[in-house]
């Protein structure tokens, strides 16, 4: 069988991502494979944990080498608005996710979407999932300031089993601490962590509840207001609560007259100032 050069250098892309399995140029390397075959500008290594913030394995430099402040918010709270972790949480799985698969009805209306999103990413994201276990998910995203094209996809799809199987074989070498970030020292796949009682945002919204004039949201408001933040419909909200529309609808009245809020922006803006005012 005869090989052309891209076949080639292929084979010697893939060489250098396994030989570097365990040192710190990994998620470099893995990037420089994938990069020859589709454009991205952006990428980032992270496991999502339920009830818990991102860890920060490796991510994309920036042009100027300063703080990308706007993660660094996304890190604090905004990761609870994501589509892709709250899939992650709610249906860990291994494998290739698109945008399109975990986005709900309404993502690209909300807030998180153009406050965020299309400043961070702008166009599109995708993911490759390692399940490690039911509470946590090794992820690594590619952005694009453009949509991803079906050959593109296809391409992605395509590499998602050697990709998902070195992030496998990636896993005993990152070591994770609560900074956010990670390094190459001990394995984490037996890791266990002390249970929650609650979901991180609901400690948000309790903050925001404890200013002066507002009322205290019940567990069911909570989640209305964070599916909604999120970009469900009111429908949506409906079928996923197995609730009646009307008692979404009636939630959320009582979420805006107890905050003292009249859209989803102030809304918004009460969720993500609330970790930096004090709301």
């Amino acid at each position: 069988m005869e090989l052309e050069w891209r076949d080639l250098a292929f084979h010697r892309e893939i060489g250098a991502v396994i030989e570097a399995l365990d040192s710190a140029q990994f998620w470099t390397r893995l990037t420089r494979a994938l990069e020859r075959y589709v454009a991205f500008d952006n990428w980032v290594a992270l496991r999502f944990t339920r009830e818990a913030a991102p860890l920060v394995c490796a991510e994309s430099p920036t042009p100027d080498g300063a703080v990308d402040v706007m993660f660094q918010d996304y890190l604090a709270a905004l990761y609870q608005l994501d589509p892709f972790y709250l899939a992650a949480i709610e249906k860990p799985a291994s494998g290739f996710v698109t945008l399109a698969d975990v986005a709900p009805d309404n993502f690209t209306m909300t807030d998180y979407y153009q406050r965020y999103f299309r400043k961070n990413i702008v166009g599109d994201e995708v993911h490759f999932n390692y399940m490690i276990d039911a509470r946590h998910t090794l992820a690594f995203s590619l952005g694009a300031t453009q949509r991803y094209g079906e050959r593109d996809l296809t391409m992605l799809a395509s590499c998602a089993p050697w990709v998902i199987a070195l992030m496998r074989q990636r896993l005993p070498y990152e070591a994770f601490d609560t900074s956010g970030a990670s390094s190459n020292l001990a394995a984490t796949e037996t890791e266990t962590l002390a249970p929650t009682d609650a979901p991180a945002y609901a400690a948000r919204f309790e903050q925001v509840s404890s200013v002066s004039g507002r009322a205290a949201l019940t567990a069911r408001e909570v989640e209305v207001a964070m599916l909604t933040l999120s970009g469900f419909s009111t429908r949506a909200i409906a079928e996923k609560l197995t609730i009646s529309f009307e008692t979404v609808r009636a939630h959320k009245k009582h979420i805006y007259t107890k905050l003292s809020v009249n859209s989803q922006s102030e809304l918004f803006a009460l969720f993500y100032e609330a970790g930096r005012k004090g709301a």
